[in-house]
């Protein structure tokens, strides 16, 4: 099914969606990928307040290229969502959401998404101009220093993800593969 949502991307929206669902997400999201999500997790750990609002947020795991002119950023393809799996359960404690990222995710990350009711979403990875053209703004807000790895936020209109983890654990990795499974008896 197809769904346009916005953020802020609040429980009552999470549970709305379902593994397999086409999205078009608008509104604000931020960037972060390992180093970042290092630093947050070591935020928390001394109990300081973290750069943004994680309650009801969205995180887009990607290092953006720089930005042509006139473009409020460069190309931004998903990174490789498993780097981040140690780093996140703490943020879906504090009331993370939403990721968006490319590929399969640790059984300890998907049981905290059930835990806490958020969702992680694919993006087409190597369709990176393709998706920053739903990006309107870009702004780094946090760990200037880390370059591309910076929290930016984003505001997006339209951007294009599909539902592969929901809120109930079901797992388009693994429905969708079992489908073209080939069992002994059709060998």
């Amino acid at each position: 099914m197809i769904k346009k949502i916005s953020t802020p991307l609040t429980k009552e929206k999470v549970k709305e969606l379902k593994a397999g669902d086409t999205v078009y997400i608008s509104g604000t999201i931020y960037t972060g990928r390992d180093a970042a999500h290092q630093r947050l997790i070591k935020t928390l750990q001394n109990g300081e307040k973290l750069p943004f609002p994680v309650k009801d947020a969205v995180i887009y795991y990607v290092g953006p290229s720089p930005a042509k002119p006139g473009k409020p950023i460069g190309s931004a393809g998903p990174t490789t969502s498993y780097r981040m799996d140690d780093l996140t359960v703490p943020l879906l404690e504090q009331g993370l959401t939403g990721m968006i990222g490319k590929g399969l995710r640790s059984q300890k990350v998907i049981d905290g998404m059930k835990k806490n009711e958020a969702v992680y979403f694919a993006a087409i990875g190597g369709a990176a101009a393709l998706i920053a053209n739903a990006i309107k703004k870009a702004e780094v807000i946090a760990y200037e220093d880390l370059g591309t790895e910076a929290i930016r936020k984003l505001e997006v209109e339209d951007f294009p993800a599909i539902v592969v983890i929901d809120s109930q654990g079901n797992n388009l990795y693994e429905t969708e593969r079992k489908k073209y499974e080939v069992t002994e008896e059709e060998k």
